[in-house]
C-alpha cells in the first residue's frame, strides 16, 4: 500500500483541487504510515510475547504460543528492530522540526509588526509565513520593492493563506510520515506542492485574479531564496508548474480519484483489523491452554 501510494499520489494530486489533494495525501499518508507501524509492532509481539517475564504477566502459555505461532522469530526481531529505529527517528525529527519552528517564531517575534505584517529591512527580496501565535508573514523591503501595488497585495493574500488554513500542520504531518515510513517521501513532496498551490488558489480567490497571483509568484521566485528554514513560502515548490497551474483553468475534483484514496485507507484499516483478529485469536488460544494447565494443577 505504501508503495501504490507513493506512486500514485504525486499523479493524483496534480489532478484535484490543491485543497482537496492536500487533504487527502495528509489522510492517505497518516493511515498508510499508522498501519505500518501498528502491523511490525504486532508482528514483534508475537516474539516478545514468548518472553516468560511477558507471558506471566499476560497469563499465556509460552510453549502454545511459540507452537502457533506463523512468525518467525527472525522476522518478529526485524520487526522489533525496525519499530525501535522508527520511534528514534521519530522523535529526533520532531524534535528537530519543533526547534525550527520555535527558532523561525522567536527570530521574527521582536520584528514590529502592523497586524499579522512584519516588515524588515533587507534587500534581499524574502516572503515567508511563521506559524505562531499569533502567527507572521514576514516581507523584506527588497521584496517590496521589487513587486508592484497589486502584485504585493496576491503575495500577502498567498502567505496568510498558509496562516489561515494551518499549512505547517501538514507539512509537518507529512513530513513526520515520510520519517515513519521512508516509501511515503514522494507524498511528502507532492503535499508540499499541493499545500503551496492552496496558497495559490486562496490567493487568486482574495485578489479576483490567478493571473495576478501567477506574475506575483512568478517575479517573487526570480528574485528570492532565503526563506527560513519551517517557514512556508510563496516561492516555495516548483514555481514553474504553480505558474502554468494558474495560468490554466481551476482544478475540478475528480470523484474517481478520491474514491481511489478512500479505498486505499479502506485497504489498509482492513488489512490491519485482520491481523489484529488473528492475533487476538493467537493469544487467546495461548491464554486458554494456560488457565486450562492452571485448573489441572489445582486439581
Amino acid at each position: 500500500m505504501s508503495a501504490v501510494l507513493a506512486v500514485v499520489a504525486p499523479w493524483a494530486g496534480r489532478r484535484m483541487p490543491p485543497r482537496a489533494g492536500a487533504w487527502a495525501m495528509v489522510c492517505a499518508a497518516t493511515v498508510v504510515a499508522g498501519t505500518w507501524v501498528t502491523e511490525l509492532a504486532i508482528l514483534a509481539f508475537t516474539a516478545i510475547g514468548q518472553v516468560p517475564l511477558v507471558a506471566a504477566q499476560g497469563a499465556w502459555s509460552v510453549r502454545v504460543l511459540a507452537a502457533e505461532d506463523p512468525v518467525s522469530r527472525n522476522v518478529a526481531a526485524v520487526c522489533a528492530g525496525v519499530v525501535l529505529l522508527v520511534l528514534v527517528s521519530l522523535t529526533v525529527a520532531s524534535w528537530r522540526r519543533g526547534r525550527a519552528l520555535v527558532e523561525a517564531w522567536r527570530g521574527c517575534r521582536h520584528i514590529a509588526a502592523g497586524g499579522d505584517l512584519a516588515v524588515v529591512d533587507d534587500p534581499v527580496p524574502t516572503a515567508f509565513a511563521v506559524l505562531g501565535m499569533p502567527g507572521r508573514v514576514v516581507v523584506s523591503s527588497g521584496m517590496l520593492r521589487l513587486l508592484d501595488g497589486p502584485e504585493r497585495q496576491a503575495l500577502l493574500a498567498h502567505e496568510r493563506a498558509h496562516l489561515r488554513y494551518r499549512h505547517h500542520l501538514f507539512s509537518l504531518v507529512l513530513h513526520l510520515t515520510a520519517v515513519v515510513n521512508p516509501l511515503l517521501r514522494p507524498l511528502d513532496r507532492a503535499g508540499a506542492f499541493a499545500v503551496e498551490r492552496w496558497a495559490d488558489e486562496e490567493a487568486g480567490v482574495v485578489v479576483g485574479d490567478r493571473r495576478l497571483v501567477a506574475r506575483a509568484t512568478a517575479r517573487a521566485a526570480l528574485a528570492s531564496s532565503r526563506a527560513k528554514q519551517a517557514a512556508l513560502s510563496a516561492t516555495g515548490g516548483p514555481v514553474p508548474q504553480r505558474v502554468q497551474a494558474l495560468l490554466a483553468p481551476p482544478l475540478r475534483s475528480p470523484n474517481g480519484v478520491m474514491a481511489a484514496f478512500a479505498v486505499l485507507m479502506a485497504a489498509c484499516c482492513a488489512s490491519l483489523a485482520v491481523t489484529a483478529h488473528d492475533t487476538e485469536r493467537l493469544f487467546e488460544a495461548a491464554m486458554h491452554a494456560h488457565a486450562t494447565a492452571t485448573q489441572l494443577r489445582i486439581r
